[in-house]
């Protein structure tokens, strides 16, 4: 699904000055494959993120996605490879304050290649992450989990072969991100590839494989032995309602 070859990415920060985020990353991603990418702040993570979602160009090296070579395709072809094929969680869940869970899980919607119907697939996404019944709240009325809830909806509402989860219980309780965890064991139990980074090892322990990433270069790659999951870890938490 994902392959890259000596990736490299390189920041100019300054007049002579620049940031090597990248060094020759070199790594295969498989169809239905949970990956989680961890290193220290500042090893490329991030920069790894948003040059297998499209979002930036790297400067030397090949990426191929589902077999399409990505390298040198021009803005709006990235556009339609992101629409069809990515759906992408973020740290700060990005949704638009004015608008309900339901507005907001539909907006990629707009964009799609086939339109139509698009109420009814935002409801079924919202249904898919347990939230059928917030449809028409607005983020301010949401706790924080619900809230990444509508945000991994949203970026379910097309149906693509990938998502991408940038720290996407970085700013959850536990439960809640043990609750959105669960969300993302289903998913990728039903064979949609999962890249999550993170920075917390209770949660990269959820994945069946564990990327490490070090000053820009691949420092391990290894796949996880006893593997988390979030049933048995909501089961140590007191009971309460859950968010």
């Amino acid at each position: 699904m994902i392959e890259i070859e000596d990736l490299v990415k390189t920041y100019r920060t300054g007049p002579g000055a620049e940031v090597q985020a990248l060094r020759g990353v070199t790594l295969k991603i498989d169809k239905g494959e949970f990956v989680a990418i961890m290193g220290p702040s500042g090893c490329g993570k991030s920069t790894l993120m948003n040059v297998l979602g499209t979002l930036d160009q790297p400067d030397g090296g090949k990426y191929r996605l589902a077999g399409e070579e990505v390298s040198g395709l021009d803005d709006a072809a990235l556009s339609r490879l992101r629409n069809r094929r990515i759906g992408f969680v973020f740290q700060a869940f990005n949704l638009l304050p004015l608008a309900s869970a339901l507005e907001n899980v539909a907006l990629p919607l707009t964009y799609a290649e086939s339109p139509g119907d698009e109420e009814e697939r935002a409801q079924r996404a919202l249904a898919e992450v347990g939230l059928a019944d917030r449809a028409h709240h607005r983020p301010g009325e949401l706790s924080g989990g619900q809230q990444q809830r509508v945000a991994l909806a949203r970026a379910l509402v097309a149906d693509p072969d990938i998502i991408l989860a940038d720290e996407p219980t970085g700013n959850l309780d536990t439960r809640a991100s043990i609750e959105v965890m669960a969300i993302f064991e289903k998913l990728a139990a039903a064979g949609k590839t999962i890249v999550l980074v993170t920075h917390e090892p209770d949660i990269a322990a959820h994945a069946a494989r564990v990327i490490t990433l070090r000053d820009g270069r691949l420092a391990a790659d290894e796949r996880v032995p006893e593997r988390r999951t979030a049933a048995a870890e909501l089961a140590k938490l007191a009971p309460e309602v859950a968010a």
